[in-house]
């Protein structure tokens, strides 16, 4: 139970990402997107969760 809602975190955290940086994703299957947009939203994504542990270890 838990690791399936660790993954709809993980989704919702995706989708925001994309939407912040302009880029239309939409639930399921995105293999359609180009690989830069794809490796932006993941950049995007670790450097934000980098940032928030930093933050708690403060």
């Amino acid at each position: 139970m838990a690791r399936k809602e660790a993954r709809a975190g993980l989704d919702r955290f995706k989708m925001e990402v994309a939407g912040q940086l302009g880029i239309n994703l939409k639930q399921g299957y995105n293999g359609d997107i180009r690989a830069h947009d794809a490796g932006k939203i993941g950049g995007e994504m670790v450097k934000r969760m980098i940032d928030a542990y930093e933050e708690r270890l403060k």
